[in-house]
């Protein structure tokens, strides 16, 4: 691919439910293209699911980028960038990536299932976003496929701004192309409609050859009536918020498809208008003319200005300076790390250096490359407004903006999306465990949105990510590339103990049977303190009966018995201790002999004063569709929790927030996909320590024992 315009630059990020065929619908947009061979006996979706992980679950878990150039039909070549996203709410974060590059957002529906949640919740993150949106129909060569269903379906539960600029010529196993409702024709009784067909007999200058050309054919005499009804509403609907063209309209006027074209273009840049199209992946029966309209509808690079976080808007100008915005890092078996980005500003050519906005430090551009799947094709320069690669970059990563020298501009990050899922991994292996920290390195670097931390308490190390399949995935990923195999276990609860009464307690060594001995004895004062207050020390000793030398260890043997645990084994919190007393020998006392005694002293006074077992208590927030409500506060409830009180977002959502105990959310992302049929999300954050009911004591200290 050569370097074009950047207004001929489409930036079109594929967003659906699981299931709904944005990566069938990708490759079929490439096989048509010319850019894609499909096997004959590959099945749609699988060519562009190259890592092993998505190919055996016949499912996306990354982000995929497909550029391929495409001749418009008025004859101009446009080069239209795919980001095809995963579907499942545990790799939202790709979406993410995926949505900060992105000019156009194309909503997959299948025409069988319908509007499901994740269509419901991407469609509303992305009107957030201020992003042109249009919805195509996938599916519908399938059983039970149904449009017009669908299109009811949208309006209902999305609201307003559908505008349908196709029909379906039949359904399921009688679809044979679809009607073009934008560009109606001047016999009452014919109709536009792309066949899916490639046309050997009336060869187009507009379309390739190998993209297939629509051709003009009957309307069944059952569909003329709605077709002229619908191409009279989405007329209407267009020149509504023309002023220009609903004057022309109203005084009897023909307005032309490029006019209205033209409209529509604008409408669907600012917002107000959805084209809705339809399309069969298997059959190609539609897909070229979604192609056509990306080209003709899809906003350029140049369309707006973007402002980073300090509001300093920049422009995709190719003469501009050069600013890069890196979207996503993957690791190539031959290149190395590879970091996909896209061009703000400027032209970006071999052997650039830039300057990252994060680091300060200057990064060499090595080799550029157009990628295409897992196909990467060296380029000598990429222009403003197009995506390309970059390998080996030192210290640069996902989210990161590289600039020429002086450059201030940087790109604003999506919002951190919060963990929701943790597992326990171990290395299997020494060699595995020699090799698991750098692995864990590479593996971050690759996903920002998962997460590695170290519990010094439970000795665990825990690895989290958005979901259970997210976090599976990870682990598999550790293996297949990095060469890290990990066994997965729970997550142990870090649950704590008190004091409950104020107590005192000695503690004595006294070992003198000869030669250098060991002699202290300590008397502590301890007390409890309000939930979070941790620990404090004090020296309340009068006349010098332990020597001010050794009250340091007299405290660091307190703290070390509270972090081996008090009379359950659970580390000791929130707790006063005052050395009130004691005695020492001239010669035999020491540092080891008083701390011996501190921690002695400790334990006795925990056995005197009685202890209560601690356990976390998380803050969640869930929020769910009304007619859900009633169901999770109810399994909240039976998960020992507290509702705090419940609120309506702007989307008419419930969001419950709860105090829920740690222990009782360890699977929470699964069983709440299954409680709300997927329909649910959640967030969660630690917030305090609680008592521990009696009768659950025994088992918490089975689970430290795990």
């Amino acid at each position: 691919m050569n370097a074009i315009d950047t207004s001929r630059i489409r930036n079109v990020a594929l967003v659906g439910h699981p299931g709904a065929g944005t990566t069938a619908l990708a490759e079929a947009l490439l096989v048509r293209a010319g850019a894609l061979t499909r096997p004959p006996k590959a099945e749609p979706g699988n060519l562009l699911d190259t890592d092993a992980e998505s190919a055996r679950a016949q499912q996306s878990y990354t982000v995929h980028l497909a550029p391929f150039e495409w001749t418009a039909p008025d004859g101009t070549t446009h080069r239209i960038n795919l980001l095809d996203t995963p579907g499942s709410p545990d790799f939202a974060s790709h979406v993410d990536a995926a949505l900060a590059v992105a000019d156009l957002v194309v909503f997959a529906v299948s025409a069988v299932d319908g509007v499901e949640p994740m269509t419901e919740r991407w469609w509303h993150h992305v009107g957030t976003l201020g992003l042109p949106r249009m919805v195509v129909v996938t599916k519908d060569d399938k059983e039970r496929a149904d449009f017009r269903a669908v299109l009811a379906q949208l309006r209902d539960r999305l609201g307003s701004g559908f505008i349908p600029l196709e029909l379906p010529l039949g359904e399921a196993r009688t679809l044979r192309g679809v009607v073009d409702l934008l560009d109606e024709p001047s016999q009452p009784d014919t109709g536009q409609h792309d066949t899916g067909q490639p046309d050997t007999d009336q060869p187009d200058p507009g379309q390739h050859d190998t993209a297939g050309h629509r051709r003009a054919e009957p309307v069944p005499a059952e569909m003329v009536e709605e077709e002229h009804r619908l191409h009279d509403a989405l007329v209407e609907e267009i020149v509504a918020g023309d002023d220009a063209q609903l004057e022309k309209y109203l005084a009897g006027d023909t307005v032309t498809a490029v006019e209205l074209g033209r409209s529509l273009a604008h409408e669907l840049a600012d917002g107000s208008e959805f084209p809705v199209l339809v399309v069969s992946a298997a059959m190609g029966v539609g897909v070229d003319r979604l192609a056509d309209l990306i080209c003709e509808l899809g906003p350029s690079p140049d369309w707006r200005a973007v402002a980073d976080t300090d509001g300093v808007l920049l422009g995709a100008d190719p003469d501009g300076p050069a600013v890069v915005q890196v979207f996503a890092t993957v690791s190539d078996p031959y290149l190395g790390q590879l970091s996909l980005f896209r061009v703000r500003s400027g032209t970006v050519r071999t052997d650039d250096r830039l300057v990252n906005t994060r680091t300060h430090a200057d990064e060499r551009l090595h080799s550029l490359y157009r990628v295409c799947g897992k196909e990467q094709t060296p380029v000598s320069e990429v222009v403003a407004g197009d995506i390309g690669a970059v390998a080996k970059l030192v210290d640069t990563r996902s989210g990161d903006t590289l600039g020429a020298k002086g450059n201030t501009w940087s790109a604003p990050h999506p919002a951190e999306r919060a963990t929701v899922h943790s597992v326990a991994i171990e290395p299997r292996t020494r060699a595995d465990d020699d090799k698991m920290s750098a692995a864990l390195a590479r593996l971050l670097a690759e996903d920002p949105s998962l997460r590695v931390d170290r519990n010094d308490i439970t000795m665990q190390t825990v690895l989290s990510g958005l979901g259970d399949t997210h976090v599976a995935v990870a682990v598999a990923v550790l293996s297949r590339k990095f060469g890290v195999t990990v066994d997965t276990g729970e997550v142990k609860v870090a649950y704590r103990e008190t004091v409950n009464t104020p107590a005192r307690a000695e503690g004595k060594v006294r070992k003198q049977s000869g030669g250098h001995g060991q002699y202290a004895v300590v008397e502590l004062s301890v007390s409890p303190l309000d939930r979070g207050e941790g620990f404090r020390f004090a020296d309340a000793t009068v006349g010098g009966s332990v020597p001010r030398q050794y009250i340091p260890a007299v405290e660091a043997g307190v703290v070390e018995a509270m972090t081996k645990g008090g009379l359950h084994g659970f580390p000791v919190v929130d707790v006063a201790v005052a050395c009130v007393d004691g005695k020492y020998h001239s010669v035999d006392s020491s540092d080891m002999a008083f701390r011996t005694a501190a921690a002695a002293a400790l334990r006795d006074a925990l056995e005197v004063g009685g202890v209560t077992v601690l356990e976390p208590v998380s803050r969640v927030t869930v929020t769910v569709p009304s007619t859900l409500q009633g169901d999770v506060m109810s399994d909240i409830t039976n998960r020992r929790g507290r509702v705090l009180g419940s609120t309506t977002d702007e989307h008419g959502d419930q969001v419950v927030e709860a105090l829920v105990p740690a222990a009782e959310l360890t699977h929470y992302s699964i069983d709440l996909r299954s409680l709300t049929g997927g329909r649910g999300r959640f967030e969660t954050w630690h917030d305090r320590y609680e008592a521990l009911p009696a009768h659950l004591v025994d088992a918490a200290k089975k689970s430290l024992a795990a």
